[in-house]
């Protein structure tokens, strides 16, 4: 074999394992199923905005509230930058909860629905 095909087929098997790479960190990446609470999102509702503040609003169940790692959930949801806010609602999976959210305070009907915890993210900048 001559060098410079010896070359190709090291450039080519390094590129293949960067790609396998690539696609097993896309698919093994956490989500909240993988959170002890047995979470699951119910409802999300987001403001239109595409420059400022993004407001994004979740309602979470949560299936063993006394497990629940709540921070370590909020954790996986997406920020950005320049005031936006992530706003989420944990709520009883065996109580009721909210499957629609508003962008306008207080985001579902308080008279119905108790959430368990609130957790907010703001955006760094």
């Amino acid at each position: 074999m001559k060098v410079k095909s010896r070359k190709i087929v090291w450039f080519v098997g390094a590129l293949a394992l960067l790609l396998a790479y690539f696609i097993w960190d896309s698919y093994t990446q956490p989500s909240i199923a993988d959170v002890p609470g047995d979470f699951e999102e119910v409802a999300f509702v987001r403001n239109e905005q595409n420059k400022g503040a993004i407001v994004r609003i979740y309602a979470i169940t949560v299936g063993d509230p006394n497990s629940a790692l709540y921070e370590e959930c909020a954790d996986l949801f997406p920020t950005n930058d320049y005031g936006s806010v992530t706003k989420i609602y944990f709520f009883d999976k065996g109580g009721p909860y909210p499957t629609e959210l508003t962008l306008d305070e207080p985001h579902f009907d308080v008279s119905k629905y108790g959430a368990l915890r609130i957790v907010k993210r703001y955006g760094s900048k």
